[in-house]
């Protein structure tokens, strides 16, 4: 992949106090083929100004992980934390307390936003049910400064606008300022920049990487595109998952440049490099097997094994290995790779 982003480096925010927790958090499915794994046993932290990336294929559990973490869904194991506190022990204050302070932003901007609101609808309707705006001059006011934030500008323009008068950048960037009305601690991003041009996918990040600057909110930023962790989550961590469970997680700069597991050497590889002598430089991972295997029916030992390409028969396909440290702020489940590499 290409250089690391200038001016920037890895920041240890791991001191800090976690705003949201996972804990063993495990989401099954039952279906009429039997129960589907979705999410199975996820321990991860979001921290104030922290960037955590869930990177991963389609179906390996990233959206049903965020929607745990937002209380969108009830896991049925483990826990999902607040402040240190199971969300199904906190009070009803408590709870609306948690509601306001983390936030969702879809993958979709035009299918979240309500088509019958305005933009100012849109945006006031959190206040109003807060109480965090008193009556109309106030919520118009905070809601011309929400669409500056989000650098939608002149603001008065869009303010009386629905959802298909806008473009679907304007559309995302009025989800990103919904979200921050409730002056959030975390926001949880699911691929909240797949569906956009490039162009303005990098607009978006940059607005975004202001706000957790500035605010000091903490992103849970949800991808398949490792270039795109990369270019967000620098200073902070990547957590692969695959079937449901983290492979390997460290700093962004660590995992990126020196990725140890075999699935994210895979992930890394399919990366399109637009310099062409690294391009011809770089390393290609060729997989065992391009067929992902069935939640339903998941192979003995590694769930990796059948694809890995350092595949060793009688221990890859016999035990499931454990994520365990591995030094250096480096957590990683692989028999095969076991240390620094």
């Amino acid at each position: 992949m290409s250089p690391a982003p200038e001016g920037r480096g890895p920041v240890d925010r791991r001191t800090e106090p976690s705003v949201l927790s996972l804990r063993g958090a495990r989401q099954v499915f039952s279906t009429p083929r039997g129960d589907v794994p979705a999410v199975a046993g996820v321990d991860l932290d979001v921290r104030p100004g922290q960037v955590l990336c869930l990177v991963g294929e389609s179906g390996c559990g990233k959206t049903t992980t965020a929607r745990m973490a937002a209380g969108l869904a009830e896991p049925t194991g483990g826990e999902v934390l607040y402040r240190g506190t199971a969300l199904r022990a906190l009070g009803k204050q408590e709870r609306a307390g948690f509601r306001r302070a983390v936030q969702y932003i879809h993958q979709d901007p035009y299918a979240s936003l309500n088509p019958v609101r305005t933009v100012h609808s849109t945006l006031t309707a959190g206040l109003r049910r807060h109480g965090l705006a008193k009556g109309r001059d106030q919520a118009r006011r905070a809601a011309i400064d929400l669409l500056e934030r989000v650098d939608l500008t002149p603001a008065e323009d869009h303010l009386d606008k629905y959802p298909h008068q806008l473009s679907g950048g304007q559309r995302q960037r009025v989800a990103v300022a919904r979200a921050l009305a409730m002056d959030p601690e975390v926001i949880i991003a699911d691929e909240s920049t797949s569906m956009l041009d490039v162009s303005i996918r990098v607009s978006l990040l940059n607005t975004l990487g202001a706000l957790r600057d500035d605010l000091g909110v903490g992103f849970c930023f949800i991808t398949h595109d490792l270039a795109v962790a990369k270019y967000f989550a620098w200073d902070g961590e990547i957590a692969v998952m695959y079937l449901g469970k983290v492979v390997e997680q460290g700093p962004t700069p660590d995992v990126v440049n020196d990725p140890r597991h075999p699935y994210t050497r895979a992930l890394v590889s399919a990366v399109c490099e637009p310099d062409p002598d690294l391009a011809r430089t770089k390393e290609r991972v060729r997989l065992r097997s391009a067929d992902i295997p069935d939640l339903t029916d998941l192979p003995s030992g590694c769930d990796f094994h059948p694809r890995c390409p350092l595949y060793e028969q009688g221990r890859c396909d016999t035990e499931r290995p454990p994520l365990v440290e591995t030094g250096g702020r480096r957590l990683l489940a692989c028999h095969v790779v076991d240390g620094p590499g």
